[in-house]
């Protein structure tokens, strides 16, 4: 059995698992494997197993309940809450069902869940019954084979669930919830939708639950395979990134201590190239990221003069002209463009992408970009020429990029992120609730499932939800490029691509663990996270190195 929670996450894996990322299963691949699974299985033994499993973590976290109600569906979904009943009646708990479909409608295996459960005992109910904050609700109404939004009759027992005292565990998926992409349903609204405590999936773990509203509907995620083999893993349509919640969950260069003769130039060199009137803070901050995540040299290039203060590790220079750029050593170092740059950094993206080599573009960058035909040629043309770029936006700077409406963005996430790799042959980080990285279809196939296929970010929470916390992750992000990029220097095209992802991967996970466990541990940490906060706590044992 497998937990996730947010936002400490405790997570107890298959030993045969890849350390750091587990297999995530679309509703249409997870009907696939439980098809062939069944087919070596004897008659009903998948739905009993699910039965099983969604019992036991019934008695996992309502230990106490005495009793349970469990609202059933018309499909297989119900047919394995008929399931548990019967478990859970069996083993002494006062199990009351409500069944939304006559008996004989159900599907086969169902039909036989229906008669263990009526011969265990489990009394049939036509509404929800008084529980104790020591109770249980069960829901069982819509499994990931759901289209549509919740029909009255499941609204009424889903408003029940949302009034009760008890907490609810959702079987396979809070109802109203898309399976792949953690949206609503079409046509559902979140008052119409199941708000779980603790959510036991079967037998996959299913993208939905980890990125949109996923994470606030499912709460607690349990993970129990049903005994459907470990090989599966090789047929993930993506992966879940981080989700044991330590420091060095991702860490993806050996963690021995550097050499007793390095020294700055060993770390990698970040630019950070932005600030104009006003936003030289966003510039600042990027580069006190880079600092603090262990790049060895930070330069911050500000298209306006400041008078703001900053670490005095910063090297900063004023960018009056394409000279002091030069000045810069753009041309050998990891680069960020764009944090607080205004309309002023368009004027520099024409360099920027002809001559810089690992280069992060943020915010402003993206909007400069979404605006010029001439510039996503450029971006496009970088891909061709052997040189590396990542964009970070979030969902309404996806949209721009897209052209489309934020709300699109975010109907389907790892859609939209597909789209943008796609479009301009970038790395892709669309950050948000379960921040989404993707590569464009540049590696070949049979390297996704050695690192590179696209994953679903564990860490981060609403901390994270303040001004300037994006600079600090794309100087983050620089900062483990550099340091990756001064380790292994990508000498193919196809090891360029992978140093940055893996670097990328990496400080997007570090960026959201610094939320996860902000207020826990040191007393430096107590208190409200800021970004410049967020920035220092970056100052500890790096992923990267």
């Amino acid at each position: 059995m497998h937990v996730f929670s947010f936002p400490a996450p405790l997570l107890v894996q298959h030993s045969e698992c890849s350390q750091h990322r587990l297999p995530l299963h679309t509703a249409q691949n997870t009907r696939m494997l439980e098809r062939q699974t069944s087919r070596c299985l004897p008659p009903q033994a998948l739905m009993q197993r699910a039965g099983l499993a969604v019992a036991r973590v019934a008695l996992a976290v309502a230990p106490h309940a005495r009793s349970i109600w469990v609202a059933c569906g018309p499909g297989n979904n119900g047919g394995d809450g008929l399931q548990a009943a019967a478990f859970l009646q069996q083993w002494g708990k006062t199990v009351q069902v409500t069944l939304l479909t006559d008996p004989e409608q159900l599907p086969a295996d169902a039909r036989h869940a229906y008669a263990q459960a009526m011969q265990a005992g489990v009394t049939l109910t036509s509404r929800s019954p008084d529980l104790t904050d020591q109770d249980l609700c069960i829901d069982a109404l819509l499994g990931i084979g759901a289209s549509r939004a919740p029909d009255a009759e499941m609204l009424a027992c889903i408003r029940a669930m949302q009034t009760s005292q008890a907490p609810t565990l959702a079987v396979d998926l809070p109802t109203g919830l898309h399976a792949d992409t953690g949206s609503w349903l079409p046509g559902a609204t979140a008052q119409a939708c199941v708000h779980a405590q603790h959510t036991v999936t079967l037998p996959t773990l299913k993208p939905g639950l980890f990125t949109g509203h996923g994470r606030d509907a499912a709460g607690t995620v349990w993970w129990d395979d049903l005994g459907v083999p470990i090989s599966t893993i090789t047929t993930a349509d993506l992966w879940l990134q981080g989700a044991s919640g330590g420091l060095h969950d991702v860490d993806l260069l050996p963690q021995e201590l550097p050499a007793h003769a390095s020294h700055k130039g060993s770390f990698g060199d970040v630019c950070v190239i932005g600030g104009d009137a006003c936003m030289q803070g966003a510039a600042l901050l990027a580069g006190e990221a880079a600092l603090y995540s262990g790049a060895g040299r930070v330069y911050v290039g500000l298209l306006q003069t400041g008078t703001l203060s900053h670490d005095a590790g910063l090297m900063v220079r004023h960018l009056a002209d394409a000279d002091t750029l030069n000045a810069l050593t753009c041309k050998n170092a990891t680069t960020v463009c764009g944090c607080g740059g205004g309309q002023a950094i368009a004027q520099w993206l024409p360099s920027l992408l002809q001559h810089c080599p690992r280069l992060v573009m943020d915010a402003d960058a993206l909007n400069a970009v979404a605006a010029s035909t001439q510039l996503q040629g450029m971006l496009r043309q970088r891909a061709a020429d052997g040189m590396v770029t990542v964009l970070t936006p979030h969902p309404l700077e996806a949209a721009r990029l897209l052209g489309c409406h934020s709300a699109e963005i975010q109907q389907d996430r790892m859609a939209a992120a597909n789209a943008l790799a796609s479009k301009y042959q970038c790395m892709v980080v669309l950050k948000g609730s379960g921040s989404i990285c993707v590569l464009p279809h540049i590696l070949p196939v049979a390297h996704q499932n050695q690192g590179t296929g696209a994953v679903i970010n564990f860490s981060g929470n609403a901390r994270l939800a303040t001004p300037g916390t994006g600079d600090v992750l794309a100087g983050c992000m620089g900062a483990y490029w550099a340091q990756a990029h001064a380790k292994v220097p990508g000498n193919t095209p196809e090891s360029a691509w992978k140093t940055a992802w893996r670097a990328c991967c990496s400080a997007v996970h570090a960026h959201g663990r610094m939320a996860d466990i902000w207020n826990e541990h040191e007393p430096v940490m107590q208190g409200a996270l800021s970004a410049q906060r967020l920035a220092q706590g970056l100052h500890r044992p790096n992923p990267a190195i």
